[in-house]
């Protein structure tokens, strides 16, 4: 009975992620932060002031053509993780690891990595850095990987001596 508990819970909380993250950023939606933010939220983030009314000024001072889309969600015990792509605010969009951990039912604290896109044509491997399991059958779908990757234009592999 507990590990199915757990589990629902574990689903719950990866549900409340995606919510908090695709309602508060494409939509500027706030009631996302006081539905599923613990009021002792703590931010890691260094370029986001802290607490709830932290994340909130820095969400709405975003462009309005600033948009979050959602990659992979994996989550353990009070952890979620989601590799994300935040578009329309910066030149190049950024992709992130956002970890979340909850408490009482609401996310009480967030931690991130955040890294450039690369485009697959400049990637040694020529492969996407972000892919979305979420929208397969779209452009943003995992590649098929029966087709082979092909290295970037002027790349040349090393000569054996």
């Amino acid at each position: 009975m507990a590990q199915s508990r757990t589990k629902t819970e574990t689903e719950r909380n990866k549900a409340v992620v995606l919510e908090f993250l695709t309602t508060a950023f494409n939509s500027k939606d706030f009631t996302a932060l006081d539905r599923y933010l613990h009021p002792d939220y703590i931010q890691h983030n260094p370029f986001i002031p802290p607490a709830r009314a932290g994340l909130r000024k820095f969400i709405a001072d975003l462009p309005d053509a600033s948009r979050y889309e959602p990659g992979a969600v994996i989550a353990e015990g009070d952890l979620v993780m989601i590799h994300g792509r935040y578009s329309g605010s910066t030149e190049t969009p950024l992709l992130a690891v956002d970890i979340f951990r909850f408490e009482e039912g609401l996310v009480v604290e967030h931690w991130d990595v955040l890294q450039d896109e690369v485009p697959a044509k400049d990637t040694v491997a020529g492969n996407h850095m972000f892919t979305n399991p979420q929208a397969r059958g779209s452009t943003l779908a995992v590649p098929d990987r029966r087709t082979p990757c092909r290295p970037p234009v002027g790349h040349r592999h090393a000569e054996a001596s």
